[in-house]
């Protein structure tokens, strides 16, 4: 079955650790006949939620930045991909802007199935703490599952994620999803 892929990629650099693996999971979604969309947010602009609670009332936010078309973009995805470098142990602040900013379509993600792409200088152990946070997200959307997580441990400076078995990973996970 053909399924719609979102790959959400909050590297600050193109062709960073995260970015890289999100090229593989891709590649590997593609081959097995999915159609897939990337998001770079390093190339949106993306406001911080305002807790105005607005968009509570009218299902869409009132800040007029990238958001809104992200937000259509995960509503359509059959499966989502978040992607982030990690930072004092957790994710990426465009990541985490991104999804408070989620607010305002909640319900409208609830059963989508979430995939995990992480890249640290710190081994996995380390790491387990960012995708709790990326846990915590998901867990506040009703009947949503967290199907695959891709540690990139040991990748630090631009390139360290050449050779690491986590770009096999990222592959084969995205060829795999069913």
């Amino acid at each position: 079955m053909n399924k719609q892929i979102l790959i959400i990629s909050g590297s600050p650099r193109q062709g960073g650790n995260s970015d890289t693996l999100c090229d593989q999971f891709q590649k590997g979604c593609e081959e097995a006949g999915h159609s897939v969309t990337k998001i770079c947010l390093r190339d949106k602009q993306i406001n911080f939620c305002r807790a105005c609670y607005a968009c509570r009332k009218t299902g869409v936010c009132v800040q007029k930045d990238d958001v809104f078309d992200i937000l259509q973009q995960m509503k359509d995805a059959d499966v989502i991909v978040l992607a982030t470098p990690v930072y004092f142990y957790s994710m990426a602040g465009q990541v985490k802007t991104l999804i408070d900013r989620c607010l305002a379509c909640g319900e409208s993600l609830a059963g989508k199935e979430f995939y995990f792409i992480a890249t640290a200088a710190a081994g996995k152990p380390e790491m387990k703490r960012t995708i709790d946070a990326l846990r915590g997200f998901t867990d506040c959307l009703p009947n949503s599952k967290v199907c695959g997580v891709v540690y990139g441990a040991g990748a630090w400076q631009l390139g360290d994620i050449q050779g690491n078995p986590a770009l096999e990973e990222a592959y084969e996970m995205g060829k795999n999803i069913g």
